[in-house]
């Protein structure tokens, strides 16, 4: 897993001084220094590592590398952590998680799914990685429920920093279901005498309470989600009143103050607004949004303090570091300075103990991706399926049909029409011609969601799919229309532009939202209003995540809960064979006043 030593930035650990490595990394120096301090303690943090171990892209089967040049994983940021302990001294650092940890890479899908751990007794490579690099605490992120609470509680278990989560209750009671916050009692060095002093930092963990929604099934009976402000307000003084001279926030919660769900349920992207609302915080690294956001500084309504917040962008691409300049007054400790920067992975190498550490673990998830389970007759790219109603799309579409139509055959909901939806995951996701393998799939197929379904009727059909063309721009009535400028209208992302297979409609993206679907028929029949359909949907969408219409409303009739990417391998194992001519339907497009956009 070395990184390419051509690249001249990247500094060798050992071929450089801790300063030297950390500069090339992005390191100002002490941008904190202040001549009115005693101490200087420095807090690291990462978020959203998403199963990423190394800097491998296991759907290419290659080491990770983007058009920006960054890379990926705990042993990058290992290095880096390294660095900066090795300039500021043990004593006076700090290294924090601020979730979604065991969810996301196919290493980790493996130990999630394949053989989990929670039947082979193993230890998750995640737990593995980050006890090696000696995490001080972790907070919770939403995927880390994806999984069920057995499993979670497992790898919470296997985990030697506490795992914290102060706004995940107990089902109809107010009493944290995991260690709401941790105070770290540390000796740090004294600047301009010698010795150390006591100093006790508190961190407090919050997760976000989307996961009510996202997880629903997981969680509904045995956890609620508090507000994340009303959480702080509260635990924030008991950690003072515990002896906390510094109080940093780590939470899995954007910073905009919105929320991709409707109304019921806590806002989920609040980091800022905990920095805004609650006294008494020093500094926040937040997670969930994948944004790289060295510093910024958020003003406390109620003290006028300035809260330092961070957040080191995903997948170990970035190591955020906050600089806390301290004063001793009258036997407690004041901050007089702060500031926070990220540091870029990509400028060291991989940490050797990490990459030794879980290459056995690597080895077998790389063994277990690159299996071939079918061949496909002619190659199938996600790179139009944004915009166009593409075969490998169909394929997904395809395997959940067939899946629901066989399960609730013997069922009062036999004699209806069997619809699907499917979103383009992935637009770089392609089924080679020949061989297709594991990794295929799960490039196409890139989250760990199962399969449901629910009955809708004609009205909310058209209601649903009028949501979901809003992802498109409206453009003229005439003239060249470019795909690159279409799609994601308003932020949307591509996993949220369903498409629906089984029926026939068109969308005019030269109308405004909310009246875009111009055509919508059963076998050329107009649908009816009344008219009633089972539609196979993810877990994610019927549990509200992108907030589409009546789904999480309607009735369900098939939830055995089979991983969808696990269904598609099945498919292709039982079938051997993938061939667009079998399934491959184009049944929407894209219009204007009737014409097609593309030909």
């Amino acid at each position: 897993m070395s990184a390419d030593p051509g690249i001249s930035r990247r500094g060798a650990l050992g071929g450089l001084s801790a300063a030297g490595a950390l500069a090339l990394a992005g390191w100002p120096g002490t941008a904190a220094a202040s001549s009115a301090r005693d101490a200087l303690i420095t807090v690291m943090g990462t978020s959203d590592l998403h199963g990423h171990c190394l800097n491998w892209d296991y759907f290419k089967d290659a080491e990770f590398e983007d058009g920006e040049g960054n890379h990926i994983g705990i042993a990058k940021a290992a290095s880096l952590i390294k660095e900066v302990r090795a300039e500021r001294g043990r004593n006076n650092t700090l290294l924090f998680d601020s979730g979604d940890t065991i969810q996301g890479a196919p290493l980790a899908t493996y130990y999630n799914v394949v053989e989990p751990i929670t039947e082979t007794g193993q230890t998750h490579p995640m737990a593995r990685a980050m006890n090696a690099v000696g995490y001080d605490a972790v907070a919770l992120g939403n995927h880390e429920f994806n999984y069920g609470l057995e499993h979670l509680d497992t790898w919470i278990d296997q985990m030697q920093a506490p795992v914290l989560a102060a706004n995940a209750l107990h089902h109809g009671t107010d009493e944290p279901a995991y260690r709401p916050y941790v105070l770290k009692r540390m000796k740090v060095d004294c600047l301009d005498k010698p010795g150390t002093q006591p100093l006790v930092v508190g961190v407090l963990g919050l997760t976000n309470p989307g996961s009510i929604i996202w997880d629903r099934h997981n969680v509904e009976g045995e956890l609620e989600f508090a507000d994340l402000v009303e959480s702080a307000r509260h635990w924030v003084p008991v950690m003072r009143g515990e002896g906390a001279d510094l109080v940093i926030v780590s939470a899995h919660s954007g910073d905009s103050g919105t929320s991709s769900y409707g109304g019921g349920v806590p806002v989920e992207n609040a980091s800022a607004m905990v920095a805004e609302e609650v006294p008494g915080i020093d500094a926040i690294l937040f997670g969930h949004a994948h944004r790289d956001i060295s510093e910024r500084f958020v003003t406390n309504k109620v003290t006028g303090e300035q809260v330092l917040m961070t957040m080191p962008s995903y997948w170990g691409r970035r190591l955020s570091v906050m600089d806390l300049a301290l004063r001793r007054e009258r036997g407690r400790w004041r901050v007089t300075s702060k500031s926070a920067v990220t540091l870029n992975s990509n400028t060291v190498e991989e940490d050797p103990e990490i990459v030794e550490l879980v290459a056995d673990q690597h080895a077998t998830a790389v063994e277990y991706v690159n299996q071939v389970v079918a061949t496909s007759v002619e190659e199938l790219s996600a790179a139009q399926a944004c915009w166009r109603d593409t075969a490998i799309v169909d394929y997904i579409q395809h395997v959940q049909i067939e899946t629901v139509r066989a399960a609730i055959q013997d069922t009062a909901e036999a004699a209806l029409p069997v619809l699907s939806i499917a979103a383009p995951f992935s637009r770089s996701a392609v089924f080679p011609a020949g061989d297709v393998s594991i990794r295929d799939i799960a490039g196409l197929y890139v989250y760990d969601n199962t399969l449901l379904a629910g009955v809708l009727t004609g009205a909310q059909l058209r209601d649903y799919l009028e949501y979901s063309a809003r992802y498109f721009h409206r453009v003229s009535a005439s003239g060249a229309v470019d795909p690159g400028g279409l799609t994601n209208a308003g932020g949307t992302p591509d996993y949220n532009f369903d498409q629906v297979a089984g029926l026939e409609y068109d969308i005019d993206v030269s109308r405004p939202v909310g009246g875009r679907i111009t055509s919508l028929t059963l076998q050329g029949a107009k649908v009816a209003d009344d008219q009633r359909f089972v539609l196979a949907v993810n877990n994610y969408r019927q549990s509200g995540g992108g907030g589409f219409p009546h789904i999480t409303g309607a009735p369900v009739v098939y939830n055995a809960q089979v991983q969808v990417r696990q269904a598609l391998i099945d498919y292709a194992t039982a079938t051997g064979t993938i061939d667009p001519a079998d399934f491959h339907v184009v049944n929407w497009r894209l219009v204007r006043e009737g014409t097609p956009v593309f030909d």
